[in-house]
């Protein structure tokens, strides 16, 4: 994974508001959950949220969807999975025995 690619994801997920809205989603799993909920739950105003989540997805770290008038943000679990990955790929290789 391209070492920018990794560092964008981490600065979004750097800001302790994202990390919340980001680990709500996370949490809600494959079916995702909807941005009133998550409004509701964190008690972010609207605005604020949506500007949030722009900046999340423009990570490629969650997708959304529409289901009629209701809007899904579901986490991308494989970036994520690839950005925790490039964490511990090197881990202990330079370690001496």
């Amino acid at each position: 994974m391209n070492i920018d690619v990794v560092a964008k994801a981490l600065k979004e997920l750097g800001h302790p508001t994202r990390l919340a809205i980001f680990r709500r989603i996370v949490r809600a799993g494959h079916s995702g959950v909807p941005v009133g909920d998550l409004q509701q739950s964190l008690s972010i105003p609207g605005s604020t949220l949506s500007h949030h989540i722009s900046s999340l997805a423009s990570a490629g770290l969650l997708s959304q969807r529409r289901e009629g008038r209701t809007l899904f943000c579901v986490a991308e679990y494989d970036k994520l999975t690839d950005v925790i990955g490039f964490l511990q790929d090197e881990c202990c290789l330079d370690e001496q025995r």
